[in-house]
Order: C-alpha cells, then sequence, then structure tokens
C-alpha cells in the first residue's frame, strides 16, 4: 500500500490512481465549513493561515476530543459530507495549495473537475469509522480557533498510517463516485428498455 507523507507535491498526486488504497503518516489538517470559510477570509485579505497548508491534506471532520491536564486526545474522527461545502474546499486548495482531500461521498462532477484544475485529489474515508481514524492519531499538534467549537475548530494531527482511503478522484480525470453513479443509470435505462419490451 503506497503511503502518503504530507507535504505533498504535484508530482505525488500525479501518480495516485482512481481505485487505489493510500495510507497517510504525518501532519494531517481536520477541518470543517465554518473553518474552511475562516481560512477563504484570510487568503482574500492577504493574510496568512496559521498553519502551512501548502502541500496538505485536509480532513473533512469534526474529532470529538478531551482535554486533561493541557494536553488534548481524539476519541473519534469520522468524515463529513463533503458536498456540503464542496466550494469552500476546491476554493481552499486553489489558493492555498492543498494537495488531498479526505472526506465522504464525494464531490459534483463540476467541483471534482474543479479540484483536478486545482491540483488536488479527493480521498474517500468509509463513514462509521471515527474510532479507527482516531487510533491512527499520534498526536495533537495544535489547535485553533476554538471559537467555533471543539467540531468547527482547526485541528492539526499528526497521525500515523491512516486508512484505507480511497483514490475516489484522481488527476487524470477519473471520478468512481460519478463513475458508478453512470453505471447506475445505465442499469436502470436498461432495465425500462426490458420491461417495456416484455409483452
Amino acid at each position: 500500500m503506497r503511503e502518503l507523507k504530507p507535504p505533498l507535491s504535484l508530482r505525488d498526486v500525479e501518480e495516485l490512481e482512481a481505485g487505489e488504497v493510500v495510507e497517510l503518516t504525518g501532519r494531517m489538517i481536520v477541518a470543517r465549513d465554518r473553518a474552511h470559510a475562516r481560512l477563504l477570509e484570510l487568503s482574500r485579505r492577504g493574510e496568512p493561515p496559521p498553519v502551512e497548508l501548502r502541500g496538505a491534506v485536509v480532513f473533512h471532520g469534526g474529532p470529538v476530543a478531551l482535554r486533561r491536564g493541557g494536553v488534548w486526545s481524539v476519541v473519534s474522527m469520522g468524515p463529513t459530507t463533503s458536498a456540503r461545502f464542496e466550494e469552500l474546499a476546491v476554493e481552499v486548495c486553489r489558493r492555498l495549495e492543498v494537495r488531498a482531500l479526505v472526506g465522504k461521498g464525494g464531490l459534483s462532477p463540476s467541483w471534482s473537475k474543479a479540484l483536478r484544475e486545482a491540483g488536488a485529489v479527493y480521498l474517500a474515508y468509509p463513514g462509521g469509522a471515527g474510532v479507527l481514524a482516531a487510533r491512527s492519531v499520534v498526536r495533537v499538534e495544535g489547535v485553533h480557533w476554538l471559537d467555533l467549537g471543539v467540531p468547527e475548530a482547526l485541528w492539526v494531527l499528526e497521525v500515523r498510517k491512516l486508512s484505507p482511503l480511497l483514490v475516489a478522484v484522481d488527476l487524470k480525470g477519473r471520478d468512481l463516485y460519478e463513475e458508478v453513479a453512470a453505471s447506475a443509470r445505465r442499469a436502470l435505462r436498461e432495465l425500462r428498455a426490458e420491461r417495456s419490451l416484455k409483452p
């Protein structure tokens, strides 16, 4: 299994193929829609983000985290539905040179295309596996914008062998979500045609 180690270069993500399963070791950013919106506000004002995002992997989710003695620990970290804020996420990739998004549910075809144009890939992580994801967290490097609430804050985590991450949108033009949807549409048309031919 290929291991991704951020920061990722454009060449790193160009080598990835849709359908490939990879794992992640190193720094990972965790952010939901409100953190993405704030990142874009800063970028539009010409201000830097609180953490370097060039070459980053951004996980779409909000961790369940506990703080004991000033030290954070992540208990669960399930992915959230990326399509809810796909425009924000792709714009963050474009402006801040993020190289990979991790989430569930995929992106709409137009935003998958825009993600490719931004030089980033989409990695799918299984929903309902938040405890599994949390087990890969080595430590919490930092957390920013707790005023947004724990799930909506910007988290900086060190992870080791976070998997399974399925390459769902690659830079070669493939989108597994769209391929499955197209296959289902064809099957439905064939079924309808078959039923209409029956006496």
